[in-house]
């Protein structure tokens, strides 16, 4: 019989020295990124990966406060905007905690609504209830030419999905926001081809490496902030076809269905309509690297909704110019 595993104990032995090398990695992808383009923007979800990458750019191009003993706040600006793609299904907790972050940092922010997207007439719902997860390329590649970004910085890993593991570091987009999975640039001895036509641009992954438990290994050790929505929290939560969907004006209970109340977490953050949370007593990141440890199912396989309809589904999209 085995014997119990003590979990915090395991999370304890767990070597962090890995930290320093991909931190290193990713501001190098970072300042390479401010060096070799014009007009670079970073993708802010206020997700945790995506709080994680403003962390390293803070580290790339701000200068510690000396007035903090922490050493975890910084001074200066960062050399390019953050981009959000609102679809208007975002938690409440979500927004709120991207408005604070945003104000606390002094940083600024572009907001692409998809709203607007629906009013223009270049986004069309099936009903007003369809997951607007899939529709945020339209958005996305407005917001890219309306404020002529070359280059978007986002916080995706290869460890979240198939299709994410075959991409690279510096992703080429051709002039329609298309991604070519058989066209891509080798990237040899951290030598990155980053020549683009007119029309073109760049998707930039500094995480591209981490795992989910390096994310929360470095939230932990940067006491990084986060919403809410990541920690355990009691939610109404209806049990459909194995996941646990978030009661919401935009999902409501079926006929049939029983609706219950939970303690849960969130592994990742998107729309509402397509995102469920884990049943879950971690309170602190440390909690989370713990659980994380024994986790047998990726972050995505676990909560998206909009990834089970296909096993080429995330490929699809991203060929159609998605994050």
């Amino acid at each position: 019989m085995n014997a119990p595993l003590n979990l915090q104990a395991l999370a304890a032995t767990v070597d962090q020295r890995h930290l320093d090398h991909l931190e290193e990695e990713a501001i190098f992808i970072l300042r390479e990124v401010a060096a070799a383009f014009e007009r670079p923007g970073l993708l802010f979800s206020s997700g945790k990966d995506s709080c994680v990458v403003l962390r390293l750019a803070e580290k790339a191009f701000k200068q510690r406060n000396p007035a903090d003993p922490s050493g975890k706040e910084f001074k200066g600006k960062l050399p390019f905007p953050l981009v959000h793609v609102d679809t208007g299904h975002n938690f409440p907790e979500v927004i709120e905690f991207r408005e604070k972050r945003v104000a606390e940092m002094g940083e600024r922010l572009i907001v692409a609504h998809m709203d607007e997207s629906i009013k223009k007439g270049t986004v069309r719902l099936a009903h007003p209830l369809e997951s607007r997860n899939g529709h945020q390329t339209v958005t996305l590649l407005e917001a890219i030419e309306e404020h002529r970004f070359d280059v978007l910085i986002g916080g995706a890993r290869r460890d979240e999905e198939k299709a994410r593991a075959k991409e690279r570091i510096f992703s080429h987009r051709d002039s329609f926001g298309q991604w070519q999975p058989k066209e891509q640039r080798p990237e040899l001895w951290n030598l990155f081809n980053t020549r683009i036509r007119p029309g073109e641009h760049f998707r930039a992954f500094p995480i591209s490496n981490w795992t989910e438990l390096d994310v929360w290994l470095y939230i932990a050790r940067e006491n990084i902030p986060l919403p809410s929505l990541y920690f355990k929290h009691e939610r109404p939560v209806i049990r459909r076809k194995g996941l646990l969907v978030p009661l919401t004006e935009v999902t409501p209970p079926e006929a049939g269905e029983t609706v219950e109340t939970a303690t849960v977490r969130f592994r990742t953050v998107g729309d509402m309509t397509c995102t469920c949370p884990v049943e879950s007593t971690a309170a602190t990141a440390a909690d989370i690297v713990a659980e994380t440890l024994t986790v047998t199912v990726s972050e995505r396989g676990a909560t998206r909704m909009d990834d089970r309809t296909s096993e080429a589904s995330m490929e699809r999209r991203k060929k159609e110019g998605y994050f």
